[in-house]
């Protein structure tokens, strides 16, 4: 017998399975897989024949959730049964449970588990075939530029349900991968980017039965779920905005009371009014403190009480503030109006931005 077959499980979530989970189970002992474990996600009682059935005749694990926690916390069930009980266990397949999965793609990614013991392998699909039901294509293929836009993530198929994770990444990053439902998936993409964990991609079958009707994920909430790292740093970024205007505002009275209107500077050959240099400066300090405490815990949870971060911090905030004021000054004069070209530039800088705070700013050592 090939070892894979024994020290490689097969995890299957399952949220109301129908029979197709029983023919798949059936197809994996047949094929000669000794460790299936089954996770019931809170289904309702008429579709838990199916688990009794797996359970019965084949001999699988079965784990319970008495609710619907999500297919992340699914996942992380069956790891942690693995990590404390199947000390045998070498790796595991992740499987998803409406037959999208065929046996001989599921085999090769337990044998390339077997092989490259520190990596995350894909089964990744392929979305030129217009059979594919449409929400799919443009789901996965926004997906996949965003996060390579956002994250420097490239792979073909973010949210394939087929993953083959060795025993060690289990036990020492995705068991603990931060995620409940489908944005779990998403998050082990971007902790394997951060740890510089090798991801291995193959190619495998596309299969979609009844246009992808079973599919649980949910377009709205669940790209939410997925994209929320991005959205908090686009309300961090809000915030500071609004709290720049409400500064900007208030540091005008108070500084027009003690100074006047009439009082300059000479700043770069330009008389400049000391109330508005000053209330410019306190304001952009006030919101960008905000700004740095915000992305620091909330966005990228960087914990370090290293002082090198700020510095950081605002390297990037004066080098953005003197690149946008070049830009919006010089670049684009004869097609836009200074007010459209700082929309679009500062639009660019701002994704950039992101990406540089992630990558260098904030970035876990």
């Amino acid at each position: 017998m090939a070892s894979y077959l024994k020290h490689i499980s097969i995890v299957i979530p399952a949220l109301n399975p129908d029979e197709r989970l029983v023919k798949l189970v059936k197809e994996l002992r047949q094929a000669g897989f000794e460790s299936i474990i089954l996770v019931d996600d809170g289904s309702e009682i008429k579709n838990r024949k199916y688990f009794k059935t797996c359970k019965k005749e084949y001999g699988c694990k079965l784990i319970r959730h008495t609710v619907n926690f999500g297919k992340g916390m699914a996942l992380k069930s069956a790891f942690n049964h693995i990590l404390k009980n199947c000390d045998d266990i070498i790796g595991t397949v992740t499987v998803d449970c409406d037959g999208q999965h065929v046996v001989k793609d599921i085999i090769t990614c337990a044998k390339l588990v077997e092989v490259h013991q520190d990596s995350l392998i894909l089964g990744c699909r392929t979305f030129d075939d217009k059979k594919i039901p449409l929400r799919s294509r443009f789901g996965n293929v926004l997906t996949r530029k965003l996060i390579n836009l956002l994250c420097g993530i490239k792979v073909s198929d973010t949210q394939t349900g087929l993953r083959g994770i060795p025993r060690s990444l289990l036990k020492e990053h995705f068991a603990n991968t931060k995620g409940e439902r489908f944005e779990y998936e998403m998050n082990m993409l971007i902790c394997a980017n951060e740890q510089n964990i090798p991801i291995i991609e193959f190619g495998i079958e596309t299969i979609y039965l009844a246009n992808n009707e079973s599919s649980h994920f949910n377009p709205f909430l669940d790209s939410i779920r997925i994209y929320k790292t991005f959205l908090k740093f686009m309300l961090s970024s809000l915030s500071s905005f609004i709290i720049d205007i409400i500064l900007f505002y208030i540091m005008g009275a108070i500084f027009r009371f003690f100074i006047g209107d009439k009082a300059s500077l000479l700043l770069l050959g330009i008389q400049i009014p000391w109330v508005t240099f000053l209330r410019s400066v306190t304001s952009r300090l006030g919101s960008s403190l905000f700004n740095f405490t915000m992305n620091k815990r909330r966005v990228f949870t960087n914990e370090s009480s290293d002082r090198s971060i700020i510095v950081k911090y605002y390297i990037l905030c004066i080098t953005q503030l003197l690149i946008s004021t070049v830009l919006v000054e010089y670049a684009f004069t004869f097609i836009f109006a200074r007010t459209i070209r700082k929309c679009i530039i500062d639009t660019i800088l701002f994704v950039v931005s992101f990406q540089i705070q992630r990558e260098w700013v904030f970035k876990k050592k």
